[in-house]
């Protein structure tokens, strides 16, 4: 039997690749990127030395509530900045697996069809999201967003509490 998944393993490892190599290029914080594909299931997952203990959660969080919204964690969460009841009834049918902040990127094919989505954690949220928008179009596939946050350089994760 020949299963076909929606997401192939090079494309996801392109755009996990890619993401960290965007992370090095702009001297982001230690990343850790998951990418999924359109059921959920993760094709491939890193997380650098250094990156903290719950990187891994919060980036799967953002992609799987990105695919279980069908919007990107971004737009999830401007949307329920005014709705905290939603939220909440959202982080509870999800079973907290739903991180509604900048980072979590759905993975669109050339017909418009979402075949995945990648979570990035790390930095801040706007510099995660840019570097998985950007390795999303490097491995020639079209994110969701289209455009970061305009910005994302401004943010910054400062070493002093």
């Amino acid at each position: 039997m020949k299963l076909a998944s929606s997401l192939s393993l090079s494309t996801a490892e392109t755009i996990l690749q890619t993401a960290l190599e965007i992370g090095h290029r702009e001297g982001m914080k230690p990343l850790t990127v998951v990418v999924l594909d359109s059921g959920g299931r993760m094709v491939c997952m890193k997380s650098e030395d250094g990156s903290g203990l719950l990187r891994f959660d919060i980036a799967l969080g953002k992609a799987y509530g990105a695919l279980g919204m069908g919007l990107s964690s971004r737009t999830i969460r401007d949307y329920l900045s005014a709705r905290p009841a939603f939220q909440n009834a959202i982080a509870a049918a999800s079973d907290g697996r739903f991180i509604p902040v900048p980072g979590g990127v759905l993975i669109e094919d050339a017909q418009g069809m979402t075949v995945g989505a990648v979570g990035i954690s790390g930095d801040t949220s706007d510099r995660d999201e840019y570097a998985a928008i950007h390795a999303i179009r490097a491995a020639e596939h079209s994110p969701n967003p289209a455009e970061e946050c305009p910005d994302w350089r401004a943010s910054s994760l400062s070493d002093k509490h």
